[in-house]
């Protein structure tokens, strides 16, 4: 069986959690103050705030979505990382500094510092919102996949126990609490991570003599599963797959090559046989069928792009420009963040925001090149779910043992819990700042400020569960693609032209985000990718030629706020608008 909750990993599990609990509880005197709620009094030291960054940016997408699609697609998947590590460059050369001198406590305060504009705040709280919901969801559906094999819960109680948790967090401390939360998660992550990587190299590859026969997943009309035709109480009781089928013809009739190094190891395996898995869905009157098949490939075929994103082999011009789309989306899209630019507001000056940048790119960067062997690890290891692409890196700590499968799992948890603050954190200020006290005018001192926050952290949490239960069946890597592209396509632009072109008017801010949000979103919602796994319709009915909008909405967001901001009068900053 994949998943066996015991004694040791509930209670291991349940230690980490109450302890990030806790110290939110304990930390929350000192977020009081508006400033303190929202951006730490900017007292946070550089060195933290950039742990910090690490520990906010490294989410579910990244530790559970990437080591799953690299152990099921392959080098792919390191493409994830690729792209999410290389837009820090655009934060520490672009973004760093500047955005410190701009704001206050919201990405709205940066983008409006120069006009006093009720309508850039309005379409860049709205904006922030969206981003925020989009990046929630991927992390929610990554929470609820952890709390069934943990706990032997249902998914959706493992949504609903992250959100009550995270909700905690926010109301109780805000930013203060959310920053050491993302503290300790980033150092641990990467800590542990380390650990497991070298767990890896020192176990070695080992040819897996499990079963290669199809598996079947069922579900009959009336919600009962069957697995192989046998009922199951829970969904996730097919057999842990993830096999290497023959080493190189270098080791004869060994079945174990022993330790390695990091080179070697990816010299062994690029010259092994490996047997990946894919599921087919059919629906007939007894219910709706996956079966799962294994196939044998090479690990020269596994190692090099092109297994998942199919544009880098497949000649045809769409399937380029979707990947060119979506890795211009992940480059562009980190400085676009608003939970991630708000971090900024943390700290004293624009010197400590870029010293913190830096550690931040070397957490993030080292964790980005451990992924790529917890994927490969965890795609021979004999412990994969078919079902779930999501808990990959999980299932291959626990190939090692319960604790340590307890541990990185509740290191797993505390990513989300991480994360999802600080998409709280943002989407609140962007609520109670923004929109309740700046665009309807509704004058609030520090304490209502407070309060107003934390009442929206409450709704957004509310809102985070609803999503993370309907999108269950997602990668949470893929998901986080979409966020990244409407972040990039609303936010970007606005941003850069405001710190690099004296001629940028309120009107081209407003009009830049407004279309880059709607464009992008309504791109998503008409591509092939969402009309397959959302409405369940036919790719071939979606009506935009890719599935990732960024190519086109990204350079459109520039377009409109160039030609707007030409077409209208400058005003003297500072005057209300």
């Amino acid at each position: 069986m994949l998943y066996e909750s015991s004694p040791v990993a509930i209670s291991i599990f349940a230690s980490f959690v109450l302890a990030v609990v806790g110290l939110s509880f304990w930390l929350g005197r000192k977020g009081q103050s508006a400033k303190g709620y929202y951006a730490a009094h900017g007292e946070i030291h550089w060195f933290i705030n950039g742990i910090a960054f690490a520990g906010d940016y490294l989410s579910a997408a990244s530790f559970l979505g990437i080591c799953g699609m690299i152990a099921f697609h392959g080098f792919d998947g390191f493409l994830y990382s690729i792209g999410f590590l290389a837009g820090w460059i655009v934060a520490l050369f672009v973004i760093a500094e500047p955005i410190k001198s701009l704001g206050k406590f919201t990405f709205a305060d940066a983008l409006d510092a120069k006009y006093n504009s009720r309508g850039i705040k309005l379409s860049v709280a709205i904006s922030t919102l969206v981003v925020s919901i989009f990046y929630l969801i991927p992390q929610m559906v990554g929470a609820g996949d952890l709390i069934v094999p943990l706990l032997g819960l249902p998914h959706a109680v493992g949504v609903i126990l992250v959100g009550i948790a995270v909700t905690l967090i926010v109301v109780t401390a805000g930013m203060v609490s959310t920053t050491w939360v993302q503290f300790i998660k980033g150092s641990l992550l990467v800590f542990f991570c380390g650990v497991l990587t070298s767990m890896i190299l020192a176990r070695g590859l080992t040819v897996n003599t499990g079963s290669l026969e199809p598996q079947t997943r069922s579900v009959t009309p009336e919600g009962r599963v069957l697995v192989d035709g046998e009922p199951q109480t829970r969904d996730h009781d097919l057999r842990p797959v993830g096999t290497l089928a023959a080493l190189p013809a270098r080791y004869g009739d060994a079945t174990t090559t022993g330790p390695l190094g990091p080179l070697e190891y990816l010299s062994v395996l690029e010259d092994s046989r490996i047997v990946t898995w894919s599921g087919k869905k059919s629906t007939d009157a007894s219910g709706t069928h996956t079966v799962y098949t294994p196939t044998e490939r090479a690990g020269t075929d596994l190692l090099k792009p092109g297994g998942y994103f199919k544009g880098l082999t497949t000649g045809k011009l769409a399937d380029k420009l979707d990947f060119a789309s979506l890795m211009l989306a992940l480059f562009c899209g980190t400085a676009s963040l608003p939970h991630i630019l708000i971090r900024y507001y943390t700290v004293k000056d624009a010197a400590a925001a870029r010293k913190s940048t830096v550690v931040g790119i070397a957490a993030i960067g080292a964790f980005y090149v451990l992924t790529l062997f917890l994927g490969l690890g965890a795609m021979t290891s004999g412990a994969l779910d078919p079902t779930s692409t999501n808990m990959a890196a999980p299932l291959l700590a626990k190939s090692f043992s319960e604790t340590l499968f307890a541990v990185i799992s509740a290191i797993a948890f505390t990513t989300v819990l991480g994360t999802v603050s600080g998409l709280i954190m943002a989407g609140s200020g962007a609520v109670a700042h923004d929109l309740v006290e700046n665009v309807l005018g509704i004058p609030m001192d520090d304490a209502e400020k407070v309060r107003c926050g934390k009442i929206a952290a409450v709704g957004l949490g509310i809102v985070a569960m609803a999503l993370g239960i309907l999108f269950r069946s997602f990668n949470v890597s893929f998901l986080v693609g979409w966020a990244f592209n409407i972040a990039a396509s609303a936010n970007l632009p606005a941003l850069v032209m405001l710190l690099f072109w004296p001629r940028t008017t309120k009107e081209g801010i407003i009009s830049a985000v407004t279309v880059g949000m709607l464009a992008s979103l309504t791109w998503i919602l008409l591509s092939a990718d969402t009309f397959e796994k959302v409405y369940g319709l036919s790719r071939d009915a979606s009506p935009v030629p890719f599935s990732q909008p960024g190519l086109v909405t990204i350079p459109l967001g520039f377009i409109v706020l160039i030609v707007v901001s030409l077409l209208t009068k400058a005003e003297p900053k500072g005057k209300p608008a």
